[in-house]
Formats: structure tokens, sequence, C-alpha cells
């Protein structure tokens, strides 16, 4: 853990391509033991794939800061001025968080691990990535507005089809990067403040999550009779996530959309507006799942309602209060 807010800490701190690609370096090597830690054949396979997706996009960063230099002279990631360099940077970057269509490796890496480990690589790994998007943005708009597009459209239709919910987290993960890189060169603020909502949303719901134990959707139907209280809740976390108003996720969505129309992309704001509401749906599906199903009857189904006391209900209080 201490090796992780180093790696981050390091590229946020630096001005240099080689102390960034560094640092990144150092965030992947300190997961690694984190993702394999239950030595589950699962797990090492999902370590596998996370590294070598992490070490193909490193290198590409590298050589591409490599090659910015020995065009250009200098290492300064501000001054950073070829095409060449600057789109395979973002590239690299777009591979390292999972954006669409460099995305494949994302649902199959956080498939195979726990949910905690599931959270770290859902919030801070896109950290560090993220600042150094947000320091060479203004360079190469056409292909940040297609990686976003892309990303609100896979992350909306391939979400529909599962039934795992790291899986559905994962795409979610992909679309809701794909909103924070489409207004990225138009208002870098509203991007943090997306990318800040996105991490409040997701701690709940990934805690949520580990509180009932639940990996697919038909896990959730049964959570009524583990913690009904938080059951109640737990639509407003998902729906939340979907960014449907009155509830914190459409502030984002909708600052996007009136960001992208003062720019005159109406047709890329319409099409993103649009494929917001395929995540919705899958959010709706797990909220039915949840809470307008009845489990079968069983023992604990006529127990009263309590929440059950465990390390988590503190963590797991603030962040659904801050989401909600």
């Amino acid at each position: 853990l201490f090796g992780l807010g180093l790696g981050t800490t390091i590229t946020f701190a630096s001005s240099h391509w080689l102390l960034a690609w560094m640092g990144l370096e150092m965030n992947t090597l300190a997961i690694i033991p984190l993702m394999a830690q239950h030595h589950h054949p699962r797990a090492v396979e999902a370590t596998t794939k996370y590294f070598l997706t992490q070490a193909a996009a490193a290198a590409t960063l590298l050589f591409a800061s490599i090659t910015n230099a020995w065009l250009t002279g200098q290492w300064e990631i501000q001054q950073i001025s070829h095409p060449l360099p600057a789109t395979m940077i973002t590239l690299a970057l777009a591979l390292k968080i999972g954006l669409a269509p460099l995305h494949a490796w994302l649902p199959e890496v956080l498939q195979g691990l726990d949910l905690t480990t599931g959270l770290i690589l859902s919030t801070w790994q896109k950290l560090a990535p993220f600042a150094l998007i947000l320091q060479i943005q203004p360079l190469n708009s056409t292909l940040l507005i297609i990686l976003g597009i892309t990303s609100t459209l896979v992350g909306g239709w391939g979400g529909l089809n599962q039934t795992q919910l790291r899986k559905i987290l994962a795409y979610s993960s992909i679309a809701h990067l794909g909103w924070m890189i489409l207004v990225l060169q138009f208002s870098p603020s509203i991007t943090l403040l997306t990318l800040l909502t996105y991490f409040i949303m997701t701690f709940s719901t990934f805690l949520v999550f580990k509180l009932n134990k639940a990996t697919n959707i038909n896990s959730l139907a049964t959570s009524w009779t583990k913690a009904p209280a938080l059951t109640a809740l737990t639509p407003l976390i998902l729906l939340s996530l979907g960014g449907l108003p009155p509830l914190t996720g459409f502030m984002p969505k909708w600052l996007i959309l009136q960001e992208l129309t003062k720019q005159g992309l109406a047709p890329t704001a319409t099409l993103a507006a649009l494929t917001a509401l395929l995540s919705l749906y899958f959010y709706l599906r797990l909220s039915y799942a949840m809470t307008l199903t009845i489990s079968p009857n069983n023992l604990t189904g006529t127990t009263p309602w309590r929440l059950p006391s465990t390390q988590l209900t503190y963590p797991l209080a603030a962040s659904t209060a801050m989401t909600i």
C-alpha cells in the first residue's frame, strides 16, 4: 500500500517524463501482490493479465517520451508539442486506465479480484494516468472525443449482458471514464468533479457488495435477509451511478452535456446522453434484483431489521451518505 501511494505521488509530482513513467511502474508493481494475495487461480490469472497490459502501456509511454525527447530535445511533460509522441502517450494512458477500445482487460481483471482490491483498481489506480492525461490534453482533441464516445458506448453495451457484479462495475467504470475524457479539453475542472463523484459512488457500491458478500446479481436478491436497512438505500447509490436526476450522479452528466453544447458539439452530447440510457438500464436491473424481488421464505427472512456491525459499518455509512 505504501508503494501504491508513493508511485501515484511520484507521478503527481513529476514534470519529467522518466519520473512520471517510474511512478506508474511503481504503481503497477505495488498492486500486483495485493491482487495475487489469495493464491486462487483466478486471482493469479487476473494479476498476470493486469501486469501484461500495464507493462505494455508503460513501455509504450516510455518509448513515446523517448521519441519526443529525440525529436524535440526536451523531457518536460507540459511542453510536449510533437503530434506523434502525443498521440502515442494518450493511447498508452488510455490503455492504462482502460478506455475503450483499449478496455478489454478491465472486466476480465476485475472479475478475478476480491472486492477490496477491485475497489483500489477502480479508484486509486486511475489517479496517476489521469494526472498525465490532464497535463497533455490540449494536443489531440479529436482522439480524446473518439475515446470518450467509444468508452461510453462500450460501457453501456458491455454491461447489459453481464450477471457478474464485478464485470458490471468494470463496464460502469469504462463508461464514467468516457464521460470524463469527453469534457477534459473544454473544462478540466468538470472532469475532476466527475472523477471525485465517481470515486465516492464507486466506494459505496463496492462496500455494499462487500457487506453482502455479493458477486453476482442472484446473490443481491437475498440481501434483504442480511441487511434490510442498507438494501433500501442501495438503489439510490446504484441509480446515482447511473446518473438519474435528482441524485448526485446526475450533476456531472448535466454539467458535461451543458459544456459540450456550449462548445457546439450537440451531436456528441446527444450520443453521450443516449449511451447513459444504456448504463441506466443495467443499474435499474441491479436495483430491481435488490429491492423488488422477494427472496424465498427462509428462517432469517422474518427476523427483525438490523444492521450487521462489521468494520465496514462506518466507512459504508459515511460514503453512502456522501453519495446520496
